[in-house]
């Protein structure tokens, strides 16, 4: 199988299925000298694992994290970091009967027409399992932006129906409410909404937003090698992900172009104080037009950012703004059609553990996913000056 490697300086490689012993990732190109423990990782697989809240498949896995390689006195030396999550609480004889027919919603007909094979227990490689890789790897490749001054944080923006208010973000409840909502009332909303579709063994489908902070502008490319273009196959590459918007998003498609263009100005003026906006102000900065103060090394900020900090695949040193609209769980318990292998028409009741909502365990993939995106495009761009080179080798 082809397609489980990511990046291109900072690259990463995922293996192992829903349903096998472990499952991992190996991480090539992370730089000498990093600080990191098992404990830096395990903050973020603790966010994404199973059995958390009634929110979540009861599937009880630790998920816990092993380093197996590229760490000697707790630094990275350079060399390939090899990470291991053993599986211990799959049920294979959950998934039994799927082996002959296709759950509605799933990859299972689409695998078995490419390989003409496919591992039923859970999903296999399909399975939202695979996405501990990715975590256990973000985890590290957050790391290391933080120490370059750039924070990614991914939400929950909706469930279902009901969406946050962006006056009303708390900080402290993105990381502690179920749903990942940083508001209070939304998340109630929400949690009663889910609790309504489990009722009627259904599942909510919903909208998660990340933003990127401390940005230079300069990072991504004018062509193919768009940081939004990247962004945006980064984050569709997770499972269940049917759409992703940069800035304004599909909203840019009803207006004008005056209406749309974020106009720059001078941070040397005095206004260039009142241009500071928190993290927890962001959305509104999006969703309202308030002033967006760019990145401090630069003297330009614009007085919007409906571009959500990308023009012409390159950041432009306000923050970035992505979100990620969500398909609901196809898990769900109600009777399903659908066709066997020898494409007889059924009727299919699944069984197994399964999550009513993907979004709130889904919020740190995307975080990561973002994060490794921009972490590697940081990379690429330290060759894209003479200057930069001659900072490292210049006499």
């Amino acid at each position: 199988m082809a397609g489980s490697s990511f990046g291109t300086i900072f690259k990463i490689t995922t293996w192992g299925e829903s349903h096998g012993k472990a499952l991992g990732v190996v991480i090539d190109g992370c730089p000498a000298g990093l600080e990191l423990s098992e404990a830096d990782i395990q903050k973020y697989l603790d966010r994404r694992k199973p059995g958390t809240s009634a929110l979540t498949t009861q599937r009880k896995e630790n998920d816990e994290v092993e380093i197996l390689s590229g760490i000697f006195e707790g630094k990275t030396t350079g060399t390939p970091i090899s990470l291991l999550v053993r599986n211990t609480s799959q049920i294979s004889a959950d998934y039994g009967d799927i082996a002959t027919y296709y759950r509605p919603g799933h990859a299972d007909y689409t695998f078995d027409q490419k390989y003409g094979f496919r591992d039923y227990r859970g999903g296999g490689r399909s399975s939202g399992r695979e996405t501990i890789g990715r975590v256990a790897a973000g985890a590290i490749a957050c790391k290391i932006l933080e120490q370059l001054g750039v924070t990614v944080k991914a939400y929950t923006k909706s469930i279902g129906p009901i969406e946050i208010d962006p006056s009303a973000y708390d900080e402290s409840l993105r990381l502690s409410t179920p749903t990942a909502m940083p508001d209070s009332r939304a998340n109630e909303e929400a949690v009663a909404c889910l609790a309504k579709a489990r009722e009627a063994m259904d599942s909510v489908g919903g909208c998660m937003e990340c933003i990127v902070d401390g940005l230079p502008a300069g990072i991504g490319d004018p062509v193919f090698e768009k940081l939004d273009a990247n962004l945006a196959k980064a984050i569709m590459s997770i499972g269940a992900v049917k759409a992703v918007e940069i800035g304004d998003g599909v909203q840019v498609s009803k207006r004008c172009g005056s209406e749309n263009n974020d106009a720059f100005i001078s941070c040397k003026a005095q206004t260039c104080t009142n241009t500071e906006i928190s993290y927890q102000e962001s959305s509104k900065s999006v969703l309202n037009g308030n002033i967006t103060k760019m990145h401090p090394s630069y003297n330009i900020s614009k007085l919007t950012n409906h571009a959500g900090g990308i023009l012409g695949g390159i950041s432009d040193g306000s923050q970035i703004v992505v979100r990620a609209h969500v398909k609901p769980t196809p898990s769900i318990y109600q009777t399903q059609h659908t066709v066997n292998q020898q494409g007889e028409e059924i009727e299919i009741q699944i069984k197994g553990r399964h999550d009513p909502i993907i979004v709130p365990r889904a919020v740190v993939v995307m975080e990561c996913m973002t994060a490794l995106t921009i972490l590697d495009a940081m990379m690429l761009n330290a060759t894209a000056k003479l200057d930069n080179l001659k900072l490292v080798y210049g006499k």
